[in-house]
């Protein structure tokens, strides 16, 4: 249901995010769907025997890895934004250009993943998979700061606890995929695994308080 605030004395128009989840769960969709497709089996043709099928499958590993970690990454980003939609029951246009931001680089996964097969060996090749991860996570926890702050009237009565811990959870993804941008220069999609440490990264911003005092 489409809500005006002009009454309250808030002229921003506010909107229900039904249609902004429908359209996002859509691209995410569609984005992981497209990731399969960077898998062939040209390189199966010349297999003649079992050997031979074997020893082509192998050399399929660093294409179904690439595939693997992608594909683990867009389920992290969608799982991400449907924690934050079970709180965010409004939006305004900045929150939808915000979302439609954060797709922009849900959407180039794809290339950026068979870039990552194909040209591992450059370091752009190896790096714009990471960078485009980053985007995707910094404009995710630019979009959970500006929903929960209490001016933009978009969360209801969610408990300040809650708030502050996925501020806190949003800046350990931000600098852990800065160390993977970082560490992608040297080992390529391996980087990635660096993410085994985001419980711990999260424990320490909460103690930190980098999350902030938010207020419900």
């Amino acid at each position: 249901m489409q809500r005006s605030e002009q009454a309250e004395g808030h002229p921003r128009r506010l909107v229900s995010t039904r249609r902004l989840e429908a359209f996002t769960d859509g691209v995410f969709a569609i984005a992981a769907t497209l990731l399969v497709l960077e898998l062939s089996t040209d390189s199966l043709n010349k297999a003649n025997s079992d050997d031979a099928m074997w020893h082509a499958l192998l050399g399929l590993g660093p294409s179904v890895l690439n595939f693997g970690v992608s594909f683990v990454l867009l389920a992290f980003l969608w799982k991400v934004h449907v924690r934050q939609f079970e709180y965010i029951s409004q939006a305004d246009t900045v929150m939808l250009w915000l979302n439609s931001l954060r797709l922009l680089g849900v959407v180039f996964v794809p290339f950026a993943t068979s870039l990552n097969d194909d040209f591992s060996d450059y370091l752009a090749g190896r790096m714009l998979l990471p960078i485009t991860f980053l985007w995707v996570v910094v404009l995710g926890a630019v979009q959970w700061f500006y929903a929960s702050s209490r001016s933009r009237y978009l969360l209801e009565g969610i408990p300040a606890g809650v708030i502050q811990n996925g501020r806190a959870g949003g800046i350990a993804v931000v600098i852990l995929a800065v160390g993977v941008v970082l560490l992608s220069t040297v080992v390529g999609s391996f980087a990635f695994f660096l993410f085994v440490l985001n419980p711990a990264v999260t424990a320490l911003t909460k103690r930190m308080r980098w999350g902030g005092q938010a207020q419900a």
